[in-house]
């Protein structure tokens, strides 16, 4: 008996210490990923210098100093997260600060909401944090998404409240739906649905475990959908939208988005830490100590189904089945029970998981830290413009897009957008898209903007210049020499290809500025 009873204290004793080892791990863990965040200025993310601009357009909306080029549009847009935050923020502290307080903000969201769900489902905390962490700078979110991100936070917090309120009364379970629903469709309509998926999927995985009458079982469901359906109605009634047209499948990317997804600069890295995780979970699983509850097993299954089967383009939004990958990361492990049964399989699990973890930060903080010194010399050159000039950005690759290229060069594609702050220009690539962003181009200059795109190939430019042009070529650059002041093309440095038409003002390691000599 004394035998017995000292066994129970000694497993005891071994769990309680194996727990505040672990917690001591993610606290290190998740102070090491703010860093980034905290250490740069201007995150070295690809789509958010180009986030930056628009926030300085609604900051300074209706001010005497307010760009000439844009105007504000409002409408029910379902992407509008940082659009109506970062604006009011800043009242308090500068554009620049409030944008990263939003990212901050979004990342908080993330692993509180993982860790929050995982203790509404299992009653304690084990995996939730770790995968959180794993995935805070993966693909999606190292490319600027971050109203996604914001968004995806948001929802781990609403399927988690849901959660809490699944067996309580229909009214209460309504009323927090709806709370939910109305957050997330104003913040990002995918993540919207991610939040929608989930619930679904656990709702049908309820109904067949519990024998639930199909008419039971379809109320809940209808339920959970009437808010969305309501929002959709008032959306259209006040003429706004999603998106636009465009709807598009790369089936050919999808086996590679799992190994591309953990890290945004190192391709190499990122196939390593996927490898790394799957070899992980599959021992695991095969010796008995990880395992999928129940409704974790429809969920995954629900998951898969859903990456298989959504668009890679939808509305008009690339990427869209790519972000299922990180949703499914950050929402299964609340459903798996993690059994580890020796102390040293506790220190493997958490070598491992603090080894892919650091690999993929140490990427993110040497490509953010080497920016900081570019993003400071593009915004110096800024003011060598003269203000309210129109301003092109062209590349010095062939304009290859993602997944091929590397994406160290990325980060800067949409730097010269922060013109339109800093010397009150028109920039074409500024995000101006009706049904996501509530900015436009001013009917003067609306030829010339393209919602969504990339600098233009400095070859392609050569060639219109010297009348080669073609009916594929683009509307805002088939007389650029005519229309814009200023040129930025970017890439690493070459001799300049129109010495006639183009005067050199300034270079860096990523950017060259040109005067451009317009010409009839």
């Amino acid at each position: 008996m004394v035998s017995s009873d000292w066994q129970i204290m000694t497993i005891w004793a071994r769990l309680g210490s194996d727990r505040s080892l672990a917690i001591v791990v993610f606290a290190v863990l998740a102070a090491a990923a703010l860093l980034p965040v905290l250490l740069t200025p201007i995150p070295a993310m690809v789509d958010y210098p180009n986030h930056l601009a628009r926030m300085y357009i609604l900051s300074q909306n209706g001010m005497p100093d307010a760009n000439p080029y844009y105007e504000v549009a409002w409408a029910l847009y379902p992407n509008l997260a940082m659009d109506l935050l970062v604006p009011q923020m800043a009242h308090l502290v500068s554009v620049e600060n409030a944008t990263r307080l939003f990212l901050l903000l979004s990342q908080l969201l993330i692993v509180g909401g993982a860790l929050v769900l995982e203790r509404v489902v299992k009653g304690r905390v084990q995996l939730a944090g770790f995968a959180a962490l794993m995935v805070l700078y993966c693909l999606p979110f190292t490319w600027g998404f971050v109203n996604f991100e914001f968004g995806l936070g948001v929802s781990l917090w609403g399927i988690a409240a849901y959660l809490m309120v699944a067996e309580r009364t229909l009214p209460l379970r309504f009323v927090v739906n709806a709370v939910f629903v109305t957050a997330l469709f104003a913040a990002h309509f995918f993540a919207l649905g991610v939040y929608g998926a989930t619930l679904g999927f656990y709702e049908l995985w309820r109904a067949y475990d519990r024998k639930v009458p199909y008419r039971d079982a379809a109320l809940r469901l209808v339920m959970i959908a009437i808010p969305v359906m309501a929002l959709f109605g008032a959306m259209q009634l006040t003429a706004g939208s999603i998106g636009s047209e465009g709807t598009a499948w790369s089936f050919e990317f999808k086996p590679l988005w799992l190994f591309r997804i953990m890290n945004g600069y190192n391709l190499t890295v990122s196939a390593a830490s996927a490898l790394a995780l799957m070899a992980l979970l599959y021992f695991a699983a095969k010796r008995g100590v990880l395992k999928l509850e129940p409704a974790g097993t429809w969920l995954a299954i629900g998951f898969a189904l859903l990456y298989l089967a959504i668009p890679s383009q939808l509305f008009d939004t690339s990427f869209v089945d790519l972000r299922v990958i990180p949703a499914a990361a950050l929402i299964i492990p609340a459903f798996c029970s993690l059994s580890l049964p020796s102390r040293r399989w506790t220190i493997a699990a958490l070598t491992a998981v603090t080894g892919i973890t650091l690999a993929n930060l140490a990427i993110v903080l040497m490509v953010w830290l080497s920016y900081r010194a570019d993003y400071a010399a593009i915004i110096k050159s800024f003011q060598k413009i003269d203000r309210g000039s129109l301003v092109l950005i062209g590349g010095s690759g062939d304009g290859e897009d993602p997944p091929f290229s590397d994406l160290t060069q990325y980060p800067m594609a949409y730097a010269p957008t922060l013109a339109v702050h800093y010397a009150n220009a028109f920039v074409p690539n500024v995000f101006t898209a009706v049904g996501k962003q509530p900015v436009q181009a001013r009917a003067a200059v609306r030829r010339l903007a393209i919602p969504y795109g990339g600098p233009m190939p400095i070859r392609v430019l050569a060639a219109i210049a010297a009348g080669q042009t073609s009916s594929d070529i683009p509307p805002f650059v088939r007389s650029w020499y005519r229309d814009y002041d200023y040129l930025y093309v970017l890439g690493p440095h070459a001799i300049n290809p129109l010495p006639n038409l183009l005067e050199e003002l300034d270079r860096s390691a990523r950017f060259v500025l040109y005067k451009i000599h317009r010409t009839p």
